[in-house]
């Protein structure tokens, strides 16, 4: 990747279960441009992307679902039992994978990006990077991640664990190390000491708040030490469905951002919001019910959009409580459409919408950009 004129590129690793995804995030509130390699090769197998036909005519129609997509879990449950497999896997995957993580990193406009992958060591995205960081847990705490997060059995979790080389052997090539064994905020720390170490002075300082004033609102982009102002308004306008504390709005900034909308000095709206596989998704939005609605909605979505136009989306997906009153005129003016997560057209964003979709919202869609990553793969 030092082809990209710069730019400084971290590679993140780490086995599974060590929380390579969250630092990602981590590192993308501190002003990077993140790349999920491991979701990119998902992307490369979809039905219709160019990796689909090589592995369903090397694995058989077996591996497909009633949707004619090919079932992750099928695939992996027999990859990761066969060494063979996984190889011959990854030889039809890792090419596409490349192309695309070439094609996002030169239209990057940040300075910093970071590339994550569970293979990044073994591949040749580790040539392009100029820092290798490495995410550690020990063994229990990744079974006990594995398990709850993505409900396999533990014998399962260590079948998944043991098909991957030993962390020492990433811990030996690893420039820093985030020791992921402690809390969220502990972990917030060990990531901004090490931005603030390792990335070149210069190259990209710790990003200053932005605030973009609408009429009588100004929107800011949430930070850990804004976590118990954001637990207390949702709290008081979920009307008892939430009771979140500060730690938990924490644990939560490995998952999402939030945008801050205040009036005066008061804090009377919020929206989270992630980024992932190039689709940008809005789960949370509470407004104080005696301000403008309208405008605090239109205000908080323009600035999601901007922020993700910025990190490359395809597509935004905002789940609207049916609880509040539609905003028809809202959704017209900024370009949304109400549909279905199944009639979005492009698997991954249908994913996305069946992966985050609350109980009790309204989808509504936006397409952000027609060029997306898989047609120049």
């Amino acid at each position: 990747m030092s082809h990209w004129p710069g730019k400084f590129v971290i590679g993140l690793t780490g086995n599974i279960g060590t929380g390579k995804t969250v630092v990602r995030r981590m590192l993308e509130h501190l002003g990077a441009y993140t790349v999920d390699a491991d979701a990119l090769s998902h992307r490369a197998i979809a039905k219709g992307a160019p990796g689909y036909g090589p592995v369903v005519d090397l694995f058989g129609k077996w591996i497909l679902d009633k949707n004619g997509e090919i079932d992750r879990a099928k695939l992996g449950t027999l990859v990761f039992r066969d060494p063979a497999a996984m190889q011959q896997l990854e030889t039809i995957v890792h090419p596409l994978v490349r192309q695309a993580v070439e094609v996002l990193g030169r239209r990057a406009t940040q300075p910093v990006v970071v590339i994550e992958a569970i293979k990044l060591l073994e591949g040749d995205l580790r040539k392009g990077c100029d820092s290798i960081w490495v995410t550690y847990a020990p063994q229990v705490v990744q079974i006990e991640r594995l398990t709850r997060k993505r409900g396999i059995s533990r014998e399962e979790a260590l079948q998944r664990i043991h098909a991957q080389a030993p962390q020492e052997s990433k811990l030996e090539a690893a420039d820093v190390v985030i020791r992921n064994i402690g809390s969220y905020d502990d972990l917030w720390k060990q990531v901004t000491q090490a931005w603030k170490k390792n990335i070149p002075v210069g190259t990209a300082p710790l990003p200053a708040p932005r605030e973009v004033k609408a009429g009588e609102f100004t929107v800011t982009r949430g930070k850990p030490k804004d976590a118990g102002a954001i637990a207390g308004l949702i709290n008081r306008l979920s009307k008892g469905e939430h009771n979140l504390t500060a730690d938990n709005i924490m644990a939560q900034f490995g998952d999402k951002a939030y945008m801050l909308l205040d009036s005066g000095r008061r804090l009377v709206g919020i929206a989270g919001w992630q980024v992932e596989n190039l689709v940008v998704r809005t789960t949370d939005v509470y407004v104080e019910p005696d301000i403008d609605a309208a405008l605090a909605l239109e205000t908080l979505v323009r600035e999601i959009e901007k922020v993700s136009s910025d990190l490359q989306c395809e597509a935004s997906l905002v789940f609207f409580p049916t609880s509040l009153p539609s905003q028809d005129g809202v959704w017209k003016k900024l370009g949304y459409e109400g549909r279905s997560p199944h009639g979005l057209g492009v698997q991954a964003w249908t994913d996305a919408a069946k992966e985050s979709m609350p109980a009790d919202t309204r989808l509504y869609f936006k397409q952000l950009r027609q060029d997306r990553v898989l047609r120049p793969i």
